[in-house]
């Protein structure tokens, strides 16, 4: 059986999405999440849906999860261009609880396991659509440390250096303001018993590896912000200096000018 995962938005309006849901299936709505729960060939079928914008499908194929996602569409803010995906096999094994190479032995059948290992999953594809962002970023600003290195100065104008600290502060910002959901998720203070499952998952997803390299390449883009800020405020001091030189010499000039008038 397969399991898929997708974030396809910033966020979803769930308290909608689950009226509209809860019409047509057994739905059930959790911390900031919705389970939605059907059976199909005597197999049992369970999305969840997490308020961060990613889904994550027991039961059916890639095929379906992409036509269910074409259907919460209207629900979803700031919708993403691309979708970062990630896909697990899995099987129940009441012996023992595990994730060996993208392989999920489940305890049970118990719905709460598979939210438990979900939102471990949920995370995983959100965190990458942060770091595919940052690496965006940074391909595409990685020549303004190499041309101040080599050239001793950034060739670029003041209004184009604006820009470009205005564009890596919204990045940073973005970021900064959703990274809360990548923390261990509330929901376990009401059902402690499944948070080992979520540790589980989280241990094999490298979610704290990954926060902590996040963290530090945010770190990085700041002192890019602080350096392009220098680079601004060096340009405007520089601009100052040759006013001034201009203006003294006009004043020469014309001291100069007036002196000669004289002497005529």
């Amino acid at each position: 059986m397969e399991c898929f995962a997708f974030c396809t938005a910033s966020s979803y309006s769930l308290k909608s999405l689950f009226e509209a849901m809860r019409a047509r299936f057994k739905t059930t709505s959790y911390r900031d999440i919705i389970h939605i729960e059907s059976e199909e060939n005597n197999a049992t079928i369970d999305i969840f849906l997490f308020s961060f914008g990613a889904i994550v499908s027991w039961g059916i194929d890639r095929e379906r999860a992409l036509d269910f996602i074409k259907e919460i569409k209207p629900f979803e803010n700031q919708p993403y261009e691309e979708y970062e995906s990630d896909e697990f096999s899995y099987f129940y094994n009441s012996n023992v609880s595990k994730i060996n190479e993208d392989v999920i032995a489940l305890p049970d059948y118990d719905a709460l396991s598979k939210l438990a290992i979900s939102y471990a999953i949920a995370q995983s594809v959100k965190l990458e659509t942060f770091e595919r962002s940052i690496q965006k970023t940074f391909n595409n600003t990685k020549h303004l440390p190499e041309d101040l290195a080599t050239k001793g100065k950034i060739l670029l104008s003041r209004r184009e250096i604006r820009r470009k600290t205005g564009q890596l502060f919204i990045e940073r910002s973005s970021i900064n303001l959703h990274l809360d959901v990548l923390d261990t998720p509330e929901i376990f203070w009401e059902y402690p018993e499944i948070e080992p499952l979520y540790k589980m998952a989280s241990v094999y997803l490298e979610i704290n590896t990954r926060v902590e390299i996040l963290n530090h390449r945010l770190d990085v883009l700041h002192e890019l912000l602080e350096m392009l800020g220098n680079e601004l405020n060096h340009q405007h001091s520089s601009r100052l200096e040759w006013t001034i030189i201009l203006l003294i010499v006009i004043e020469v000039v014309l001291t100069v000018s007036k002196d000669i008038l004289k002497w005529t």
